[in-house]
């Protein structure tokens, strides 16, 4: 077993540390995707830069280097126990503490809803995603969008019987997430415009 888990959390980590939005952007447009936006290496900023033409493959392409090796790992090799804690958090870490752009990568949620689908196949990345829409939907901080989400998330796994393991990944995860939008997190949640009129405020 501990030479599988090796393998599959070297495999995840550096396909995790891959940029592929950063390379669709010099490939495509000729220009870094780190000029746009919040000068994140992610998808976002590579929608802003190129629309869907380079949004919609970076979006894919770091989806899947978060649900390729930990569904491999998991159902193709039987990786289970305390192994899978490493693997499953690897191309998150990969993705967020990139070599190939100095330690300086992007805020790894397209990977944290890769590493969910293969964990939890379609149900985590839908209930994250639904989530994530709520929380968007009545305040105006993307970042605690981002965290109360996984907060949510965890309730839904520990309501479906999560064992001490899948809370481990959960927690892991969630530290690489609050670490990533800590800036951000900085500004407290607001609700939006629409919700305070309707309050009355």
């Amino acid at each position: 077993m501990l030479p599988a888990v090796a393998f599959w959390t070297g495999l995840g980590f550096l396909l995790g540390s891959m940029p592929f939005s950063v390379w669709l952007g010099r490939w495509i447009l000729g220009t870094d995707i780190r000029r746009y936006g919040d000068g994140n290496p992610g998808a976002m900023n590579a929608w802003r830069a190129g629309k869907w033409r380079v949004g919609v493959p970076a979006l894919l392409l770091d989806y899947l280097k978060g649900a390729v090796p930990v569904s491999l790992a998991r159902f193709g090799f039987g990786v289970s126990g305390w192994g899978l804690v490493p693997v499953a958090l690897a191309p998150v870490l990969g993705h967020a503490f990139t070599p190939f752009l100095h330690f300086r990568g992007g805020k790894a949620l397209a990977a944290t809803f890769g590493i969910w689908t293969g964990l939890t196949l379609w149900e985590g990345p839908t209930i994250l995603g639904g989530l994530f829409a709520v929380f968007l939907l009545v305040q105006s901080v993307d970042a605690w969008a981002v965290i109360l989400g996984m907060i949510c998330l965890l309730a839904f796994l520990l309501a479906r019987g999560a064992d001490t393991i899948t809370q481990a990944i959960w927690a892991g995860n969630l530290l690489v997430l609050v670490w990533k939008h800590r800036h951000d997190l900085r500004h407290r949640p607001r609700l939006r415009p629409y919700l305070l009129r309707f309050l009355g405020r």
